[in-house]
């Protein structure tokens, strides 16, 4: 049985429909429902008796607080960043960088929200000493980014950075207010998901600049914004089924069937033989993919998480032999991975020193990899291109960086 419509927030919705235009339009895709507190879970917002409470301008700003967390799509991305990261991620600092995006956005728009609230640009100051208006931040930020660069910054050796982050939240009061999407994360599904959303996102934002008021009058783009293209784990997925696909190879020793069979139809008829035709080798070779990951001193714990949950997720889903290493400025560990293995834990490893992909790419061509798999950042010199070795560079975050060779594969798509 469906649950009714929310009548705490019948009020909020309807004002919110007068002040911002874009902002009421991205309400009609949500699901407004009663509960015990105020929190979104997908695209369900629930509002609690505090929210009843409140004055109407502060339930109008809450009620669009929750309706831009269903529309950037954080409750599913939380999940999905939670699946692949597993006991390492950090749910409650994703909601802080999640509100401080969306309280932004809606402070920029003039809404009123209940205070003291999280910023973006408070939390870049406080915790990464970045000073940068709140329209850049907009514009260059999303969650995503924000959530790891608070990570670096808390896993860092300068004291006074250390949990700044929380620092700032806790002089805030900052509650967490953001679920995971219910259900089993599904990366392929999403695609769509995103991509109907950033039309729906795209289109109120039309409207709002049109209506001269709310969030559509000022924000030309956000970076938050999900964007429809091909996922990176689809990709991924896709080159490697390229590279490890065996194509048959001519066998001289090995007669073609249809030679045999031309042949003794001319010894019959007393003609002459054709001339001699190969076979091809049965494909029984087993295809091998080799995996870089770098463990250098420039990736941080919650990329070196981000990174293991790929390698065994590669794991499970080729059918193919796996050689890990692992490596910073040199190879430092060895693995081969069994896909029939049901868990990979990650091995105690000194971290520390320089990026030198050189080293991994030898090894790979050494043992006639179908292809090469590199889990880095791209800081470390790679030397020439190598042949006959496909390389798929797996980056997090890449910016303006291109690999020096090979494909590369955006973990931010």
């Amino acid at each position: 049985m469906t649950a009714p419509h929310s009548t705490r927030a019948t009020a909020a919705l309807r004002a919110l429909a007068e002040a911002d235009p874009a902002l009421a339009a991205l309400s009609l895709w949500c699901r407004h429902r009663d509960g015990a507190e105020t929190r979104t879970a997908g695209d369900e917002i629930t509002y609690g008796p505090a929210f009843e409470a409140m004055p109407l301008h502060e339930q109008t700003g809450l009620a669009a607080h929750h309706v831009l967390h269903v529309a950037l799509r954080h409750s599913a991305r939380l999940a999905d960043l939670e699946r692949r990261l597993g006991a390492g991620f950090d749910a409650a600092l994703y909601n802080l960088a999640a509100d401080a995006l969306v309280n932004e956005v809606l402070l920029l728009a003039d809404h009123a929200l209940p205070r003291p609230a999280v910023t973006a640009s408070d939390v870049l100051q406080q915790a990464l000493g970045k000073t940068v208006p709140p329209a850049e931040v907009l514009a260059e930020w999303d969650v995503d980014r924000l959530y790891f660069a608070l990570v670096a910054a808390r896993e860092g050796q300068d004291g006074t950075q250390k949990d700044a982050a929380q620092r700032y939240a806790a002089a805030q009061d900052f509650d967490p207010d953001l679920d995971p999407s219910p259900g089993q994360p599904d990366t392929d599904g999403g695609a769509e998901e995103a991509a109907r959303w950033q039309q729906h996102v795209s289109r109120a934002l039309d409207a709002g600049r049109q209506a001269g008021r709310g969030i559509g009058r000022h924000l030309h783009r956000l970076a938050d914004v999900s964007q429809p293209r091909l996922p990176w784990e689809m990709l991924l997925r896709r080159l490697l089924t390229q590279a490890v696909t065996v194509q048959p190879r001519p066998n001289p020793r090995r007669p073609a069937r249809r030679w045999i069979a031309t042949t003794a139809e001319a010894m019959r008829r007393g003609t002459l033989a054709p001339g001699y035709q190969p076979g091809q080798s049965p494909l029984t070779d087993v295809p091998r993919i080799a995996i870089g990951l770098d463990a250098s001193s420039s990736i941080d714990d919650a990329r070196l998480a981000l990174f293991w949950a790929e390698v065994t997720g590669i794991a499970r889903r080729m059918r193919a032999e796996l050689a890990l290493m692992i490596f910073d400025d040199a190879v430092r560990y060895r693995q081969r991975l069994d896909p029939a293995q049901s868990r990979f834990d990650l091995p105690e490893l000194p971290r520390g020193g320089g990026t030198a992909f050189e080293p991994v790419i030898a090894e790979a061509q050494q043992m006639e990899a179908a292809a090469l798999v590199m889990l880095t950042d791209l800081e470390g010199a790679a030397g020439a291109a190598p042949r006959g070795l496909p390389v798929i560079w797996v980056v997090p975050e890449p910016g303006s960086l291109v690999p020096p060779f090979g494909r590369l594969v955006d973990m931010t798509a």
